[in-house]
Formats: C-alpha cells, sequence, structure tokens
C-alpha cells in the first residue's frame, strides 16, 4: 500500500470514533440508506450541503422509518413518501400527522364539557391571542382618511379601490365591493386575499365579492401584508415575519372599523371568509373580534396543520391556554355561524371525521349544533373554485338575509389587473408619507406601541 493510501485509510478509520463523533456526511447517509433499505430519497442539493450526522452508524435501527427519523430529526428534517419515493425537507413545526392532530384536540377538548366551563376557556385565551399578536392595547389610529378611486359601475354593482392607513406610512389596500342601489342597512363582509398567484386580482377572488355585492352586501376584497399592493411599501420576504401576521390583524381591525362607519353598514350583520393563509386568518379575526358575527374559513382549517406561512402561525397565538391549535380558535367562534370548507386534496381532507364534529360538540353547548356547518369536496383541491364560492353564497345568504339568487357570475365582468391598484400602475401615486422598507415598519411599530403603552 502506497504512503497516500496508508494515510487515508487510517484517517477514515480515525474519523469513525467517539472523537469526532463517528461523524458522516448527510449526502453519504443518506445514500447508504437508499442502498440497505433499497429506496430513493429525493432532495435539493442546498438541503444536504455542509450537513453532517454525528454518530451515523449508531442510529440505524431495524425499520426504515425508525432510522430515518433517527437520523433527520435531530437536523430538523424530515421525509415524506410521494408515489414510491421519499422526499427530504426541512422540519415543518406546523405540519403534524393526522394521528397527533387529533389527539393534541382531544387532549384540549378534554378541558371543558359544558357551556359554563368553555366560556371560562374562551375567557382565558381571547385576551391571551391578543397579547401574543402584541394588539393590547391597540396602537392608535392614524387620523388619515381612507384614499377612494371613483367608482366603477358593472350590471348590478360598483368597485372602487380604497387604501386606509393602519400605522403611520402603512397601508392595507383593497376592492370595495357594492350594491349598485343601496337601500337601508346592508350587511359587510370582509374577503382577506389568501397566498395564490394574483392576489386578490384573480378572477375567482372578483367573481366572489362581486357576486356578494350583487346579493346585497358589502364586500371588501384585501391584500395581506407585503401581498400585492402591499409590495410598493414592503418586499415579497417581508410576508414570511412574523410581524405580519400582526400587521394582518391590524388591518382587518381598522378596515372594520371603516365599514362599520359607512352610513349604510349594517352593524348587526358583519360576515368575513377567506380561503387558505386567509382561512387561518378569517378564523383568528373571527376569534378577536365581536363585531364579526358569521364566518366561513376555506380549505384552511384542521387539527394537524397549524399554517404553514409565519403570517398564520409566526406569533406565539398557539401558546395561549397551555396551548391550542386552529381548530379550537376556530369554536371561539361560537354561537356565531361558521361554515367549513373543505377539499381531499390538502389538510383539510379528514375535517368531516374528527373536526367538524368537534366544532359541533362546541356549538351544541349552546343549542347551535346546527349553525356550524361542513362543505365537504371529497374530489377537489386546494383552491377557491366555483363549488367553494356556491358553499359560501349559500351559507351568506342564509345567515346576512342575502338574495342568492343573484349570485349570477356569468353578469360578472373580471375587470385587468391595472383597473384594481388604488396608487397606479407604478405606485405613483402612493403618498410621500409612505414608509418603505421592513426596517421602517419596525421603528412605526415600536414607536406606536410605546405610546400606547
Amino acid at each position: 500500500m502506497s504512503c497516500s493510501l496508508f494515510f487515508y485509510a487510517r484517517l477514515t478509520y480515525a474519523q469513525q470514533t467517539s472523537d469526532s463523533a463517528y461523524r458522516k456526511p448527510l449526502k453519504t447517509v443518506l445514500a447508504d440508506i437508499e442502498h440497505k433499505f433499497g429506496v430513493q430519497i429525493r432532495y435539493n442539493e442546498k438541503l444536504v450541503a455542509n450537513r453532517y450526522v454525528p454518530y451515523a452508524d449508531w442510529r440505524y435501527r431495524p425499520t426504515l422509518e425508525a432510522t430515518l427519523d433517527n437520523i433527520l430529526s435531530p437536523l430538523d428534517l424530515k421525509v415524506k413518501k410521494d408515489k414510491g419515493m421519499y422526499k427530504l425537507s426541512e422540519y415543518e413545526y406546523y405540519r403534524w400527522s393526522v394521528s397527533d392532530g387529533w389527539a393534541e384536540l382531544d387532549r384540549i377538548a378534554a378541558q371543558y364539557h359544558n357551556v359554563q366551563e368553555w366560556e371560562q376557556r374562551k375567557a382565558v385565551l381571547k385576551p391571551c391571542l391578543m397579547e401574543a399578536l402584541q394588539l393590547s392595547p391597540l396602537p392608535t389610529a392614524p387620523a388619515s382618511r381612507p384614499i377612494i378611486t371613483p367608482e366603477r359601475k358593472y350590471d348590478g354593482y360598483t368597485v372602487s379601490n380604497i387604501a386606509i392607513e393602519i400605522l403611520p406610512g402603512v397601508y392595507i389596500n383593497g376592492s370595495l365591493y357594492k350594491p349598485s342601489r343601496i337601500k337601508g342597512k346592508i350587511p359587510v363582509i370582509l374577503n382577506p386575499d389568501g397566498h395564490w398567484q394574483q392576489q386578490r386580482y384573480r378572477p375567482d377572488c372578483q367573481y366572489r365579492c362581486a357576486a356578494l355585492a350583487r346579493m346585497g352586501a358589502i364586500a371588501f376584497s384585501y391584500d395581506l401584508f407585503a401581498w400585492g399592493e402591499s409590495q410598493l411599501q414592503f418586499e415579497e420576504a417581508d410576508h414570511r415575519k412574523s410581524l405580519a401576521m400582526t400587521i394582518q390583524a391590524l388591518g382587518s381591525i381598522r378596515i372594520l372599523d371603516y365599514l362599520l362607519s359607512l352610513k349604510y353598514a349594517d352593524t348587526t350583520r358583519v360576515g368575513i371568509t377567506g380561503g387558505s393563509g386567509a382561512g387561518s386568518h378569517t378564523v383568528l379575526m373571527s376569534a378577536v373580534d365581536d363585531r364579526i358575527t358569521v364566518s366561513a374559513p376555506v380549505v384552511a382549517i384542521s387539527s394537524y396543520f397549524y399554517g404553514g406561512c409565519p403570517c398564520e402561525s409566526g406569533m406565539p397565538i398557539h401558546a395561549c391556554g397551555n396551548r391550542t391549535d386552529n381548530v379550537e380558535i376556530a369554536a371561539m367562534s361560537a354561537p356565531h355561524p361558521q361554515l367549513l370548507v373543505s377539499d381531499g386534496g390538502d389538510w383539510t381532507d379528514k375535517t368531516p371525521e374528527h373536526d367538524y364534529p368537534y366544532l359541533q360538540k362546541i356549538y351544541g353547548y349552546y343549542g347551535k349544533a346546527a349553525d356550524v356547518s361542513n362543505v365537504h369536496l371529497p374530489k377537489e383541491g386546494h383552491d377557491f373554485g366555483i363549488n367553494k364560492r356556491n358553499a359560501v353564497y349559500d351559507f351568506m345568504a342564509k345567515y346576512l338575509a342575502l338574495n342568492r339568487a343573484a349570485a349570477d357570475e356569468s353578469k360578472i365582468t373580471i375587470e385587468k389587473t391595472p383597473a384594481m391598484y388604488v396608487f397606479g400602475e407604478k405606485g405613483e401615486q402612493l403618498p410621500a408619507t409612505a414608509i418603505h422598507g421592513f426596517a421602517q415598519l419596525e421603528e412605526v411599530w415600536k414607536a406606536a406601541t410605546n405610546k400606547t403603552k
């Protein structure tokens, strides 16, 4: 054996001792697992680069699953079986196994057995949610008036774009849909937008809000923080920072403040509906804002999914009350009517089996089990398609006394995106006082919260 080969052999042997913690490159370990267990593991090279497994050989177990768990868990990695292969990904704190999610909901539910005990639980959760969001107390609202574009008139409804200053220099942007003719007091429906592409400009979002307006409601469609037109002020990456959750909640509160100040707004008939991340937001707002009287989260709520974006789970709301989950937070809407729309293609696939019966039980404490409903679409996926919209139209018509027959989407005009901008196609009308960037937002937020304290 040459000197160089002898030296390499000694070095390799030396590396595999307790002095080096039996350390091996993760990529090498994964290749060995593929060989030993006859499987394929797919991964992005960035996930394995410069990552090592201490005591690698000691972590093997007789089964593939136990071996992978032993090796990957300490590295905050996981695998998911997909079409005969295993896919490596980062550990997702917000995604649990179905059995773990159900067991956790059962643990939570064991704390109350009647309406009195449940109300005591709510009395603990609600102030904690607001504190976790850093919204207790609320910062002072700017004195500025909303910026409103001229109305655009269509068949049975009108649209205007609105920007509301929710903190000094920070705007939340949306489109306000109203019936062409307003007589007396009419309902208000918030429509936060989810994480789909094209934001509130999407056809399905326009269909929904215009249809609700044709049915006789004020429907406000608006962007989440650092999403849509908000990106004139912030980077898309800012949406994935924990403060996004707080700014979004504050935005909805400010929007509701404005809408309920309108002379034709019925403050006793207030709804909210949103899909995906906006569905999580729908549930949160219904739990913390008593002005909301009906809610319809779409393809969102599950006991084994806590929201995959920091705008849904970035603030420690789930630590409240010795831990809670999104289904219990949804239950906080009781006894106000609530619709859950679920499907077979995402984390709502088992809603009818466990989560929905839990909600029926909570509503039953008030004698209102019939006021929580679930429309499950097992052959559909994660979207806000026509069947999901129809379920929302039926629900809102029933509980807000709207004209269901007027929800005729064939009479709705899909606008081009630039028509829906508040501040112009290039942001040229953005106020000079508007802030830019997350660093400035943090300064404004700190000043606003210090002032209220």
